[in-house]
């Protein structure tokens, strides 16, 4: 699976997450922002920003 972080827009590293599904919460390895799951279709992660990060 991949992700971009739609703040930085870095490759967000999934590995991190092995069970990753809607409504989970993850964070940008690369800004630290803190982002919404709002889908996983077709090996593509969907974000929405839900904290401004550190």
């Amino acid at each position: 699976m991949k992700s971009n972080c739609p703040e930085c827009k870095n490759d967000i590293d999934i590995s991190r997450y092995p069970a990753i599904r809607e409504g989970m919460v993850i964070e940008c390895n690369h800004c630290g922002i803190t982002l919404l799951v709002k889908s996983t279709v077709e090996g593509v992660v969907s974000t929405e920003i839900v904290d401004e990060g550190k």
